[in-house]
């Protein structure tokens, strides 16, 4: 079991910035891959970006590569998501997600609670 917790979500203007951060705790966080989900409103639930067990691969969707970064510190626990050059379409519920294996076809099994972000134009 893995559990999940979000943070750094907020208010920002469009151009700005953001930084969230999903803490883990459970079994060994160094073993599962990370992800960062969205949901904006009356919108399905969408991929961000993630990244590998020991950091060295990442993915990103289309719409945010060259804003977002993703990253990880295992020391910590930890993994964040960069976001600059925030646009209003960037509005949603951001997720974090862990799964043990890289394959895009490997399923995220465990999830956290979410965090808001409004980007106002």
């Amino acid at each position: 079991q893995v559990q999940l917790v979000e943070s750094g979500g907020g208010l920002v203007q469009a151009g700005g910035s953001l930084r969230l951060s999903c803490a883990a705790s459970g079994r060994r966080f160094d073993t599962y891959a990370m992800g960062w989900f969205r949901q904006g409103p009356g919108k399905e639930r969408e991929f961000v970006a993630a990244v590998s067990q020991a950091g060295r691969r990442t993915l990103y969707a289309d719409s945010v590569k060259g804003r977002f970064t993703i990253s990880r510190d295992n020391a910590k626990n930890t993994v964040y998501l960069q976001m600059n050059s925030l646009k209003p379409e960037d509005t949603a519920v951001y997720f974090c997600a862990s799964k043990l294996g890289w394959a895009v076809a490997d399923p995220y099994e465990f999830w956290g609670q979410g965090t808001q972000v409004t980007v106002s134009s």
